[in-house]
């Protein structure tokens, strides 16, 4: 069983950089980064606007919710992505009205990835001698 400070990607101290798998029926968290103005609708079919600094993506059985800084309530908000209505990327402007889950895991990949490398590069330019890992 993870504790409460593990998530999906969780490294231990000594150990790989792989995921922690995750049993059935179990959440696993994304790590995602970035500033998105959303239009979301609530369970009762009230729609509004809302600015959120997200932090990551949060994938469980039958739903999955982007979670960050709301903006508007100034706490930790998770939001269903089923719900999201519309997503604009604050840095890009880019405006998302289908598809809004892949391209929030295409963009959780790419940060891991991004994230990943920059990591590797630093473990090299500490230790030039080390060789790459696979």
């Amino acid at each position: 069983m993870m504790s409460m400070s593990q998530n999906a990607f969780s490294v231990s101290m000594g150990g790989s950089a792989r995921p922690v798998e995750s049993p059935a029926g179990a959440w696993r968290t994304l790590p995602l980064d970035g500033h998105f103005d959303l239009v979301y609708e609530d369970a009762t079919g009230v729609w509004s606007n809302r600015s959120l600094s997200a932090r990551e993506l949060k994938l469980g059985p039958g739903r999955t919710l982007l979670g960050g800084i709301d903006g508007r309530r100034g706490g930790y908000r998770g939001f269903r992505v089923d719900r999201i209505r519309r997503l604009t990327d604050a840095a890009t402007g880019e405006r998302i009205e289908t598809g809004i889950l892949d391209r929030l895991l295409k963009r959780a990949e790419a940060q891991r990835r991004a994230d990943a490398l920059r990591i590797r590069r630093r473990t090299r330019a500490r230790d030039p001698g080390a060789k790459p890992t696979l």
